[in-house]
């Protein structure tokens, strides 16, 4: 069956763990991965062009400046930005393309790409949520506070998107994930060109048979 590609979005709060999930997807499901852009300085072990494409501020707003971004924001004092060629080219080859992103981000994909799937996970509560920022060991407690700021801020947000999925249990929550992916990749709205062709086809057989 010819379908188009699905779009997804996954954001959440900071400390949730979306890298880790998207990182699980692909590896168990092949779907591809957007990688964004950043102004943020990579954390131990991440890699230039796998983890984030990591900028300046200057060679950022260059690439806003031409156009380069489907999307962008500025998130605790940096900024995130989404490539525009790939992820077009994936969705007309047919494949379902990943997209973690902050939520600003993800209210102007959701404004250029109506049928795009947007995906919030949350940890089980906030007390959790807390515990795992702190449990990083990455950053001072002042930009933690700002983090947990900044997730009171984005649960106004959280009615905006299609679906809400907890991260409690890894494996579990990645499972829940793909199983709303393969839901929405049966969509009708998904299969426009099966629909048109398999209309096509039986014109020609009821002609056939007419004969």
């Amino acid at each position: 069956m010819n379908k188009k590609g699905v779009l997804i979005v996954i954001s959440g709060f900071s400390g949730v763990g979306k890298g880790t999930v998207v990182k699980k997807l692909i590896e168990k499901y092949q779907y591809s991965l957007s990688v964004s852009a950043t102004t943020r300085a990579p954390r131990p072990g991440e890699v230039d062009g796998k983890d984030y494409y990591f900028k300046s501020v200057d060679e950022f707003r260059s690439l806003i400046d031409y156009n380069g971004f489907i999307e962008w924001a500025q998130y605790v004092e940096n900024y995130y930005g989404t490539p525009r060629k790939f992820v077009e080219d994936e969705i007309s080859k047919g494949h379902n393309v990943i997209l973690e992103i902050e939520v600003q981000g993800a209210m102007r994909i959701k404004e250029q790409y109506p049928d795009a799937v947007l995906i919030f996970l949350t940890a089980p509560d906030a007390r959790s949520l807390k515990s795992r920022l702190e449990g990083r060991g990455t950053e001072e407690a002042k930009v933690i506070a700002k983090r947990l700021k900044r997730a009171y801020e984005e649960t106004e947000d959280m009615p905006f998107y299609d679906y809400l999925v907890v991260n409690d249990d890894l494996e579990t929550c990645v499972e829940h994930v793909n199983a709303v992916i393969i839901a929405e990749s049966f969509k009708t709205s998904n299969n426009k060109e099966y629909i048109e062709k398999t209309k096509n086809e039986l014109l020609e057989i009821r002609k056939e048979i007419t004969l």
